[in-house]
């Protein structure tokens, strides 16, 4: 079985001969990988079985800091998402940032449709994906087409989380506008990357607590639902056989149902802490495939290898019988992780 057959078997809920595995390294630990292997492209290294593809670079050089009275020393665009014109000053933390909302003081509908948006639609910026898409399938790997943060996270990014949510609970038109801006965008590129033949379309938006849902499951199937939804019938309608990959942290066992019901296929990341792997396997496992499922919280920083080893042995016999896991942390690895805890984790994918 080659290793695409074997990926995407797995991710149909199909017994597959190996389970898969990735990770993202935070920066500290992606020096440290440096260091140790002189290797700088670790995903190739570990000979991970699916690559993410992203759009070309845009020709556009915006100058988002006009919506800013002030911006704090060192305040750059984020790093993980730059073209939105949200703002990034320096955080306290290794490498996180504090956000900073480009559309915080906006008063009008106008307003919004005026902001100068990514040129995500351009045509240049889609001239080459079908061909690189199809140089991943032709290396046997999977391709994964990236859209996480799909619409609620961008627009709180965007508007502030303040107003945004205040916004969205009173139903007010700057909340409808943006997410409908959003969708639009989102609906777009949704199409391309299935027209261009990608495997996965990952999608998501953190809405959820680790305790529970961030906002009340009514006020997410009224505003957040269907324009999901709508995203997802697009992607089905230009390539039904791509795979919905939904991204969501914390417990969003009270929406999962619903998730299922509008298209999507594999959940992510299913934080043990909140989110019992073994439950949703009982649950859903006939309608859901599982990508995560190893505790950045508690398993990886706080376990011991052989800890770790055992934990990745169980996930590995209980939630991908019969296929439907591809086992990874629950988040980026972040510093607090021994490097001997991430071998672990390795080998212990490995030896099956």
């Amino acid at each position: 079985m080659t290793n695409r057959d074997n990926i995407l078997r797995a991710l149909r809920r199909q017994q597959p001969e190996k389970v898969g595995f990735d990770f993202v390294f935070s920066p500290a630990l992606l020096e440290e990988f440096e260091r140790r292997t002189e290797r700088t492209d670790y995903a190739e290294f570990y000979d991970f079985p699916i690559r993410t593809i992203e759009l070309d670079p845009t020709r556009l050089t915006t100058d988002y800091t006009v919506f800013f009275d002030s911006l704090p020393p060192g305040t750059r665009p984020l790093d993980w998402n730059p073209e939105w014109g949200i703002m990034g000053a320096p955080g306290p933390t290794a490498h996180f940032q504090e956000m900073m909302h480009p559309m915080e003081k906006f008063e009008s509908v106008g307003q919004i449709a005026q902001y100068p948006w990514p040129d995500f639609l351009a045509d240049y910026r889609w001239e080459h994906m079908a061909g690189r898409i199809q140089a991943i399938k032709e290396r046997d790997l999977v391709c994964s087409a990236f859209m996480e943060m799909t619409l609620f996270e961008i627009a709180w990014y965007l508007r502030g989380m303040d107003r945004f949510m205040e916004e969205l609970v009173c139903g007010e038109e700057m909340a409808e506008a943006l997410l409908d801006k959003l969708t639009e965008i989102r609906i777009g590129m949704a199409t391309r990357y299935a027209q261009a033949g990608a495997d996965i379309l990952m999608l998501g938006d953190d809405v959820a607590t680790q305790v529970d849902m961030m906002i009340s499951p009514q006020l997410w199937r009224d505003a957040l639902k269907p324009r999901l939804a709508r995203v997802i019938a697009a992607a089905k309608a230009a390539n039904p056989d791509i795979l919905i990959f939904y991204h969501g942290d914390g417990n969003m066992a009270r929406i999962v149902p619903e998730l299922i019901e509008i298209g999507v296929e594999i959940l992510n990341p299913v934080q043990p802490e909140c989110m019992d792997p073994f439950e949703m396997k009982k649950l859903y496992g006939d309608r859901l495939a599982f990508w995560g499922c190893v505790g950045t919280q508690t398993t990886l920083p706080f376990g011991t290898p052989a800890s770790i080893q055992q934990t990745c042995r169980e996930l590995i016999a209980r939630v991908g019988s019969g296929g439907g896991l591809l086992l990874a942390p629950t988040h980026t690895i972040e510093p607090d992780v021994p490097w001997e805890n991430i071998v672990a984790f390795i080998e212990a994918v490995r030896e099956q």
